[in-house]
């Protein structure tokens, strides 16, 4: 698999909408993955996410070889830390959480990174993640020690979003976090998405098809899903049938 940033922008191009189902290497083992695999193929799903807020070392190498047996889906991580990091998998979203002000995860983690990285063949594309507030705290804002960006500020959301293109990101991410009690509001991703040039990803709190495709109507480049996609099967059969 080769350079999946140049096929994401072509698919974009092209109208297309683009679904990544988030695998967490604590939530998932290996000898469950091969029907889950079999559920995500049946889905509209373009591309599989793994990562997690907290991972035991070594889960994310032993689940990605894993998932790599039953699928050619592009396989992207989405890593809450250093220790998360594995040449099995296609590319990294390297996140720079432009949310918060905590330097480990602006740059430290990064720099941390950079040893490992030298002896892996990822695709590395800078991404600019950004934690608003769902109405719960989430593993993230624990972990980074940051808070998320309020509702009620948008336009400190979309010009935090446009600094982190700025900057040199390739994309830009919103996210509500893992069991987030409502999705992003269509408002917020509208006004980013006016703003960008890069795509534009939204995760968190999705678990029906009308909040999917009211996601992708609002400017949504590529959805993230995970613990709805997990747990429930009406919306397994909801993405198999989305036009």
């Amino acid at each position: 698999m080769e350079n999946i940033y140049n096929n994401l922008l072509q698919s974009i191009s092209k109208g297309e909408k683009l679904l990544a189902v988030l695998i967490d290497p604590d939530k998932m083992k290996p000898e469950g993955l091969s029907d889950f695999v079999v559920k995500i193929h049946k889905s509209v799903s373009t591309h599989i996410f793994v990562g997690g807020s907290t991972v035991e070392e070594s889960a994310t190498s032993k689940l990605v070889s894993e998932i790599k047996k039953h699928t050619k889906l592009p396989i992207v991580l989405f890593p809450g830390d250093v220790s998360q990091l594995t040449g099995q998998a296609d590319a990294l979203l390297f996140l720079s959480l432009i949310s918060g002000r905590n330097p480990e995860y602006l740059i430290g983690k990064h720099v941390a990174s950079v040893s490992k990285l030298r002896q892996m063949q990822l695709e590395v594309i800078p991404t600019g993640y950004m934690l608003i507030e769902n109405g719960k705290e989430t593993a993230v804002q624990k972990v980074t020690d940051t808070k998320p960006m309020s509702i009620n500020h948008i336009p400190e959301i979309v010009d935090t979003a446009k600094a982190g293109e700025l900057l040199g990101m390739k994309l830009i991410y919103l996210e509500a976090g893992s069991g987030a009690l409502h999705p992003i509001s269509s408002d917020i991703i509208r006004k980013v998405k006016h703003e960008l040039s890069v795509p534009l990803i939204v995760g968190g709190g999705i678990r029906t098809k009308k909040q999917l495709e009211l996601t992708y109507q609002s400017g949504a480049d590529l959805v993230v899903i995970g613990t709805a996609f997990e747990e429930d099967e009406v919306f397994f059969e909801e993405l198999n049938k989305l036009k």
